[in-house]
């Protein structure tokens, strides 16, 4: 399996309608195991992305499908940061 963990800050204001954006779709994103979207309590502005995903190559192909295409184009003028925290190799765990 493979991991993500990344952190976003959204445009002042902007965060609830970005993390709209981010959880639209999200069933259709062939072989993912988990996406977890979470706001941050302490940073008005912050959302945590939690992925599992069969492979690698499963999370590099979900960036081409209509669904993240569509999310990438809305989403972009409210996204003020991104930052990749880590990658990870998920071992097991409850809903996967």
């Amino acid at each position: 399996m493979y991991g993500l963990t990344g952190k976003m800050k959204a445009v002042p204001g902007k965060r609830g309608e970005l993390s709209t954006i981010l959880l639209e779709g999200l069933r259709e994103m062939p072989g993912n195991l988990s996406y977890v979207v979470a706001l941050d309590p302490n940073e008005p502005d912050t959302i945590w992305i939690t992925e599992v995903w069969t492979d690698a190559a499963a999370h590099k192909a979900s960036l081409s499908t209509p669904s993240v295409q569509k999310a990438i184009t809305k989403g972009r003028p409210l996204i003020a940061g991104m930052e990749r925290v880590a990658e990870t190799e998920p071992l097991d765990g409850h809903g996967l």
